[in-house]
């Protein structure tokens, strides 16, 4: 192992043991028509200092994100990455929330204007973001679209549309919808398995399923049919995402911790935990879709994933995890 992955790693597992064990809070209104707080309150000195999107590490002259690339990426050390864009836009939002400031509105008016004008725009696909670099681990070359990066282009664009009563960003909203109903192999964002439509983080030539990634995609949807409520193309993208995560969701369940994703490509880990960071997610994601949907079994795997977060499950996740990272060649 290079030194430069031994300490790319040790950064990793250091910054997993100091994830507090509720990273984000969930705000008591997840459900009317005007959308304010996200499903999960940002902040954005955290966002901005990388404490919650690691490999963000400088910001352009508009104050969008740049990210520096994965370990494994060679060919582009920067890149603009439309899921940490949408995070920071939505943190800088939660700012505009508390001050009500010109000046905040303003700021986070440029992210929903970075989205609106780096789209890209097709008559079979809809509106796409598309991030430019290659995802090594999937052996997806780039550039590639993904369901999380349209859900983050969604709620930026709505609360766009709200604050400025400009129709343009809803419309380009209602047409980021359309990947979803299309299949990875046509250039769409969703996987169609036995346990339903999956909305898919990274996008490759097999499933890869990652359940955090899922779970985001649904946010932006949702907020679609919050402000939309009679779209029966968003009401259907939401209601058969969520059977899906209902059907699915025992199968992330290794016994002792979660996986991370359920990719069952021939090159890919057998098993590929979640880091801590990503365990306490998972917990957190599905609270919040126990308090949205009122179905029990997210509530059921909250409980058992807090109970499988302790130590003696720690290292024994942290065996498994290196093997997968040497499989994947990122150590």
């Amino acid at each position: 192992m290079s030194l430069k992955k031994k300490y790319f790693m040790m950064k990793k597992i250091l910054r997993d043991f100091r994830a507090p064990p509720n990273r984000y809070s969930i705000p008591d209104d997840l459900h009317s028509s005007t959308l304010k707080e996200y499903y999960f309150i940002f902040d954005e000195k955290r966002v901005s200092k990388g404490k919650d999107q690691a490999l963000i590490n400088k910001f352009d002259e508009n104050g969008i994100p740049i990210n520096k690339t994965y370990i494994d990426v060679k060919e582009k050390e920067f890149v603009y990455f439309p899921i940490s864009i949408g995070q920071m836009g939505l943190a800088v939002f939660h700012t505009y929330l508390k001050t009500k400031s010109e000046k905040d509105k303003n700021r986070f008016l440029k992210f929903v204007d970075w989205f609106y004008e780096n789209a890209e725009i097709s008559d079979d696909l809809g509106v796409r973001w598309l991030t430019d670099v290659s995802l090594p681990q999937y052996k997806n070359p780039g550039p590639w679209q993904s369901a999380f990066s349209q859900s983050r282009g969604i709620s930026i664009l709505l609360r766009g549309y709200q604050l400025t009563g400009n129709k343009k960003y809803a419309e380009m909203a209602e047409k980021a919808l359309i990947p979803f109903t299309k299949p990875v192999s046509e250039g769409g964002v969703t996987s169609f398995t036995k346990w339903g439509p999956f909305y898919e983080e990274y996008t490759a030539k097999v499933p890869t399923l990652v359940l955090n990634g899922m779970i985001f995609s649904l946010c932006g949807i949702y907020d679609f049919v919050r402000v939309f409520p009679k779209n029966k193309v968003a009401r259907k993208i939401y209601e058969d995402g969520i059977q899906t995560l209902k059907n699915i969701l025992p199968e992330y369940d290794l016994g002792y911790w979660s996986h991370y994703n359920l990719c069952k490509a021939e090159w890919y880990p057998e098993i590929d935990p979640a880091t801590i960071g990503y365990q306490r997610l998972h917990i957190t994601q599905l609270e919040m879709l126990y308090r949205l949907t009122n179905e029990e079994i997210f509530k059921e795997y909250v409980e058992i994933f807090k109970e499988q977060d302790n130590f003696i499950n720690t290292m024994r996740m942290y065996r498994v995890k290196y093997t997968a990272l040497k499989k994947m060649r990122r150590l």
